[in-house]
């Protein structure tokens, strides 16, 4: 993607190449593109959702725990309030979309009976975290503390700082007028002639964007969606015009190959929210129904958001664009990372993300939900102060029995099975978890493959060439091996050959933490049916390390900011407190969502840039790239801007 990387969901877009230096190192934007190989052409195959339900119900059933108590997230949550929306709620469209509509009703009809039993199986109880997110928070606000000295050190107010780390506040609802009232009020010179027809299609009129620069639209016209989209498909965003009468274009989050991700107001409720507007291409469209079914049904199971995923607030048609509007979140793990200066992170707050990572796979594994892109953008901070996240972007993701596509996952974070071309189920998550981690402690891809030849030397490096019975089962390992085997021979742009096993994961790491790299060892495994998995991942000795050392309470802060303010070494005394972590050899520096947001736009990165100081984005539209990726295309989640490499 093209577009500079958003904090928030936004999905990943195709973007060209580019590089930075970090520390003398070039790291080449080498993100592959993801590409919608579908398998299944017909629309209904999809719309239809009639598949076999799974047998596993039993074994699942067995793991689940006991529900626990989970914390609740402080006033600056920016989920709060969000509850006040109608779930469903479906704006009505033009009247040229009613075909759409009906689509649209198709695909979130109920669901076929096999599916039904699986929507009211109960969902596995979450750990609890306690302990984790303490730690977690503690660390984080350490983290922007240093930074914070560092950047006060260079001139930059406390004020500055501060509003940097403010997250957008909700304003007062306001009180609907009817399309009518609208056309007699002063508003009406403000409407094109276009609008003033439209508007009869709208039964509340919240925001009507007077006094923006809109589009000079035509009725007689119809080319490019009546002047409205761009060649692309595209819709041409104008700020603080409307979507749909409602929301407010605050900003433009990310931007994708499926379409772009806005930061809006929503002056119904006041909320700030992330609208995913799909590009008006029939290919686009039909992913986003699918994408709208998963978010839906996890809206369903995770009512309560104990499990970490995004939230879908409603979804709606505006002049032909199917929208899909999402809880407003925080930067994403990339731009966590980026902004530590690809140092990386201590392993206790790295079991802070792992827990929550795990808790929304075991979710999607008892449903049979395969995310298909999790990777650090797709991850973001709920608030930019604390350690709470939640995994977005749900455009490529399928149910277990219903795969579409045969190209999917970010090229770093891919799978062995899917690169060589094998039937793939939930276990390709957590390879891309391991991989996360690896990174989340290095501050660098553990496999940054420049293409997928490369990308498989980098895995077979470090975990050696895999059995000839799993080289068999691939449909292309004649790309990959000769007749004997044995793998073909890889040269990379430097002219670096990578040998099989010449590195263990210790060594590429550096790392000497026992319990950490089991853990990624036991997600990084050839053999998908060996994989850890997530209900499992929950029990390893790595995850509940935390849980089994007893530690004292800290005396919080009442808010982000006094301990910002504070000059006191309020957090001297706590580090004397027994933490199982690796200590790093250099301090991290403090995750700066307020850098990446105010810098957001200028940036060329994929995954949704990280909105300017008034939010973040977050969920499926990942348009920021990461510097040393390649832009990847398609994930729909706002707010990755990391984009996949190309191929």
């Amino acid at each position: 993607m093209s577009t500079s990387r958003v904090p928030r969901q936004i999905a990943t877009a195709n973007s060209g190449s580019t590089s930075s230096t970090v520390n003398g190192v070039v790291r080449k934007s080498n993100r592959d593109s993801m590409s919608f190989g579908i398998r299944k052409s017909s629309t209904g195959s999809v719309a239809s959702f009639s598949s076999t339900a799974p047998v596993h119900q039993q074994q699942q059933q067995a793991e689940i725990q006991p529900p626990v108590q989970s914390h609740r997230f402080s006033a600056l949550s920016p989920s709060k309030g969000l509850k006040l929306l109608t779930p469903k709620m479906s704006l009505p469209a033009p009247r040229a979309s009613g075909s759409s509509n009906q689509t649209i009703q198709q695909v979130m009809a109920s669901p076929s009976s096999s599916r039904q039993s699986l929507i009211n199986t109960p969902s596995p109880a979450p750990s609890s975290v306690d302990e984790e997110e303490l730690l977690g928070d503690e660390e984080m606000m350490q983290y922007i503390k240093r930074q914070h000295a560092k950047k006060l050190a260079t001139g930059v107010s406390q004020s500055e700082l501060d509003a940097m780390l403010k997250f957008p506040e909700p304003k007062p609802p306001v009180q609907p007028l009817t399309p009518q009232a609208m056309l007699k009020s002063n508003q009406t010179p403000y409407l094109s002639e276009y609008e003033r027809k439209e508007i009869l299609d709208f039964p509340s009129i919240y925001y009507a964007g007077a006094t923006s620069a809109k589009n000079p639209a035509t009725l007689d016209n119809s080319t490019n969606n009546h002047g409205y989209d761009d060649e692309r498909g595209d819709y041409l965003v104008v700020t603080h015009d409307h979507l749909a009468y409602r929301y407010e274009i605050i900003d433009t989050l990310g931007k994708g190959s499926f379409g772009q991700v806005l930061h809006c107001r929503d002056h119904c409720s006041g909320e700030s929210v992330a609208i995913k507007i799909i590009r008006n291409k029939k290919r686009f469209h039909h992913q986003a129904l699918v994408e709208i079914k998963i978010l839906d049904s996890l809206r369903k199971w995770d009512q309560e958001e104990k499990y970490h995923v995004i939230k879908m607030t409603e979804h709606f048609y505006f002049r032909g664009h199917l929208c899909i509007a999402m809880e407003l979140l925080s930067i994403n793990l990339y731009e966590l990372i980026k902004a530590n200066g690809f140092v990386g992170f201590t392993t206790a707050l790295i079991r802070r993300f792992t827990s929550q990572m795990l808790q929304s796979l075991a979710l999607m594994r008892h449903h049979r939900i395969v995310h298909c892109d999790l990777k650090p953008e797709n991850v973001l901070l709920r608030h930019p102060a604390k350690s709470a996240i939640k995994v977005i972007d749900f455009g490529s993701s399928c149910f277990e029995h219903e795969k579409i596509y045969t190209y999917i996952q970010s090229r770093f974070y891919r799978s062995p099975e899917v690169i060589l071309g094998m039937n793939y189920h939930m276990a390709i998550d957590m390879w891309s978890l391991g991989c996360i981690l690896a990174e989340l402690y290095t501050g660098f891809p553990i496999f940054p493959g420049e293409n997928e030849q490369e990308q498989l030397s980098c895995i077979m490096e470090v975990l050696g060439v895999p059995d000839k019975d799993f080289i068999n089962r691939s449909s292309r390992k004649r790309l990959f091996f000769d007749t004997t085997g044995a793998p073909r021979p890889v040269v990379n742009s430097k002219g670096r050959r990578r040998r099989p096993a010449t590195k263990t994961l210790a060594q590429v790491l550096r790392c000497d933490d026992e319990l950490f790299l089991d853990f990624i060892s036991k997600c990084l495994v050839w053999d998908p049916e060996r994989r850890l998995k997530p209900q499992a991942a929950l029990r390893h000795p790595f995850v509940t390390a935390s849980r089994r050392s007893k530690i004292a309470s800290p005396t919080p802060s009442s808010t982000a900011k006094s301990l910002l303010t504070s000059t006191t070494n309020s957090f001297s005394s706590r580090s004397s407190k027994q933490v199982l972590e690796t200590p790093k050899k250099s301090l991290i520096s403090a995750p700066t969502p307020l850098t990446a947001r105010s810098t957001r736009v200028a940036t060329g990165n994929t995954v949704p840039n990280t909105p300017s100081s008034s939010g973040i984005a977050h969920a499926t539209l990942g348009s920021s790239t990461r510097s040393y990726r390649a832009s990847q295309s398609q994930s729909v989640s706002y707010h990755s801007s990391r984009t996949m490499a190309a191929k």
